[in-house]
Order: structure tokens, then C-alpha cells, then sequence
């Protein structure tokens, strides 16, 4: 019995071994695309655009070093794949412009066993717009449009006012502009290009809607740090905005109250009333910020009502990687802080009123706190246009 159990494991293993070797010889194969998505979506596709997720289908898959797309490289984990399948991320960015001829519409798939390249479009898909630098420049302002999909750029329109001049980056995610000298009334951004069109869902310089402070026509300030309208100090302002200061904070010290680290308003309404039933991530707490001296530790942190059991912190000079350079920024930007990432015990809150009460009004706590371990030398950071806005 022993020497039959023997011979059944070296024939099985022999068996595998052929196997094994049938599927990592010999050039690979693609026959076909596929949707990664649950059936019925799951059928033959014909185009293809980038950030997609994809199934390869063909023979000898397995073994993949690398899966390039127009030249640039998908993602994936060679043990999903089988010998007829392989799931693949197309890559988010491809710079459809600067892809070299011979490369266009390929997919080339390189195994340890060998390579093919298979021919199939692949299209740029229609632009996002993910951001506006400084929702609140002035005209004749330097703006930078953020999103994916910037190619073959047909039209910008900002505000209502047709921009020229625009430039777009290699890689798509990006558009460089001067705020047009006859913008004067709020309005959206608008994208065209050859695969479609984008729009921000809120508008550009618009100093109204959804303000809680800006310092100037809706002014709630109650107490805290210094209020200023310098140009000097800082160019390309709006009007009035407060400075927030703090110099030789010892580390962990979270003593906001003191000596101009914070701004506290009087009660606001935050939300509509009647829009307290929408979802927690459409809305989102945005102001200008500028920052003229090099910023390497502390946080700024924001809460309603001093109610610190959620509160959502701001800390550009550091990474999601972990890592931490200086930050200054280039005249003002804005930043937009999901009404989501107010976490309590590291959660958001199910719902809007847990976050802002049945009413939705109070006041609003942005202030300087030293969360880190070195001593924070000299913060200064300058805070404008105050506001939350419905981004979804």
C-alpha cells in the first residue's frame, strides 16, 4: 500500500509539472477584452479608457511582468491571473498627446516566457474636474483647473467668461489660466474637450453662497486671532481675513485659545435646515488659505461648537505616504475639507445632524494646535471665506 501511495504522489507530481510548464512556455496570447464587472456587464468590449478595471482573455497569461497600455504600465496581481485570464487596472493617467505613434492603441503584455502586443482603442475618456486652486481669485489671478482626462482641449470657460491662453499638462491632470478681467458675477467652470465635458458642481468667486465668515459683508467673527487687510503681507487678498499665529508652541500642547491661535465665530447656520436629511459627503467646509512662512509641524484643527468629539484637521505638509516636507503655498488656495472626514473615535458621522445638531447652526472653531513632537518655532498662516458648500 505504501509503494501505491508513492507512485500516485510522483505521477501527480509529474502531472503538475507538465502542466506547469504548458503555461509558461511559449508566447502569451490575447484573443480578447472584457468588463471586470458582474455579469451581464462582464461581456466582449470594443474601446477602453484609462482607470479601468479590465480582464485579458487569451492563453499562456500567467507569468506577467509587465501589462503596458499606450506604453505606460497597468496594475495587477499575477496571482489572480490563470493561464486564460488575467485582471488588470488600466493606468489613470495616459498622456494621449505625447504617446509615441507605433505605441497608440497597443496593449503589450511581457511574461517570463515572452511577449505579444495586441492592438486595441484605447480612448481618452471625458475630463473630471477634481479642483479649483483658489475658488476666489480676482481677475488677472493665476488659477490652475485639477482633474484627470485634460486632452484634446476644445474650450474653458470660467465663470461664465470664455478663457484664452489656457495651457494644459502632459499628463492631462492639469490647466494653467488667468482669471479673465471682466469676470464679475459667480458662475461654475466648464471643460471641453474632443471626449466630453466637465463642470463643477459649485461656482467660482462667489463670496455668498454657503459663507459663514468672510470677514467683510457676512462678518461673524466673535473672538480670537488678528483680522487684517494687508496686501503687503499677503498679495491678492479679498478684502479682510484673519491670521492665525503661534511661536514657540511646545509639543502636544493643544492650548488653542491662546494668543491669536484660533478663529471663532458667532452661531451660523452651517447647512439649510431643509438639507439636513442629505448625505453627510455632499457638503464640505472649504476656505482660502495662505501660508508665507514654511510650515513643518502642528495642525490646524476645525470643530463646531467647541464640540472637539468631531473635528477634522488640516496638515498639508504632510503626505498620505506619512513622509513631511516644508509648505508654503504660492499666493492664496483653496482647501476643501469633506464634512465626512469630521471623525469621531476615527469615524464620520452617520448623518448630518450628528455632526451639526438638529438645528444645523453654530459656531464655527478653526485653530493652531501643536499635535506634534517638535516644538513649533513660528506658524502663521492666513484663513479667508469662510464656508460650506454642497459638493456633490
Amino acid at each position: 500500500m505504501l509503494l501505491f501511495l508513492i507512485a500516485v504522489i510522483f505521477f501527480i507530481q509529474q502531472g503538475c509539472k507538465k502542466e506547469n510548464s504548458s503555461s509558461s512556455t511559449g508566447q502569451p496570447e490575447i484573443t480578447g477584452i472584457r468588463n471586470y464587472v458582474a455579469s451581464p456587464g462582464d461581456s466582449l468590449i470594443t474601446r477602453v479608457g484609462t482607470g479601468k478595471w479590465i480582464v485579458i482573455t487569451g492563453k499562456k497569461l500567467r507569468g506577467a511582468l509587465q501589462i503596458y497600455f499606450n506604453g505606460v504600465k497597468g496594475s495587477f496581481n499575477d496571482s489572480w491571473f490563470s493561464d486564460t485570464s488575467a485582471i488588470v487596472l488600466m493606468p489613470a493617467v495616459i498622456p494621449f498627446p505625447t504617446v509615441e505613434p507605433s505605441q497608440l492603441n497597443t496593449i503589450r503584455y511581457v511574461t517570463t516566457h515572452g511577449e505579444t502586443t495586441f492592438s486595441f482603442p484605447i480612448v481618452a475618456p471625458a475630463p473630471t474636474i477634481t479642483s479649483i486652486s483658489n475658488e476666489s481669485a480676482n481677475p488677472g489671478d493665476s488659477v490652475r483647473i485639477n482633474g484627470l482626462n485634460f486632452f484634446f482641449i476644445q474650450r474653458v470657460n470660467y465663470a461664465g467668461q470664455e478663457v484664452t491662453g489656457f495651457t494644459g499638462s502632459n499628463d492631462g491632470t492639469s490647466i494653467s489660466l488667468i482669471v479673465p478681467a471682466g469676470l464679475t458675477k459667480s458662475g461654475i467652470v466648464t471643460v471641453v474637450t474632443k471626449a466630453g465635458e466637465a463642470k463643477t458642481f459649485y461656482n467660482v468667486h462667489d463670496y455668498a453662497t454657503g459663507m459663514l465668515n468672510n470677514y467683510d459683508d457676512v462678518n461673524t467673527m466673535d473672538w480670537g486671532s488678528d483680522v487684517s487687510n494687508s496686501s503687503a503681507n499677503y498679495p491678492a487678498h479679498t478684502g479682510n481675513y484673519g491670521v492665525l499665529k503661534a511661536s514657540n508652541i511646545p509639543a502636544g500642547n493643544g492650548n488653542w485659545w491662546e494668543g491669536g491661535r484660533s478663529i471663532n465665530t458667532k452661531a451660523v447656520q452651517w447647512i439649510p435646515s431643509a438639507n439636513l436629511a442629505d448625505s453627510v459627503s455632499h457638503y464640505a467646509l472649504k476656505f482660502e488659505v495662505s501660508v508665507t512662512k514654511p510650515w513643518i509641524n502642528g495642525s490646524i484643527q476645525v470643530v463646531k461648537d467647541y464640540n472637539f468629539n468631531f473635528a477634522a484637521f488640516y496638515r498639508p505638509w504632510k503626505s498620505a505616504n506619512g513622509s513631511s516636507a516644508p509648505f508654503k503655498t504660492n499666493g492664496w488656495q483653496t482647501v476643501a475639507i469633506p464634512l465626512s472626514n469630521f471623525l469621531n473615535n476615527g469615524l464620520p458621522a452617520s448623518k448630518l445632524t450628528d455632526l451639526l445638531g438638529t438645528s444645523g447652526n453654530g459656531a464655527i472653531n478653526i485653530s493652531f494646535t501643536n499635535d506634534g513632537a517638535t516644538v513649533v518655532n513660528d506658524f502663521e498662516a492666513a484663513i479667508d471665506n469662510i464656508r460650506v458648500v454642497k459638493i456633490k
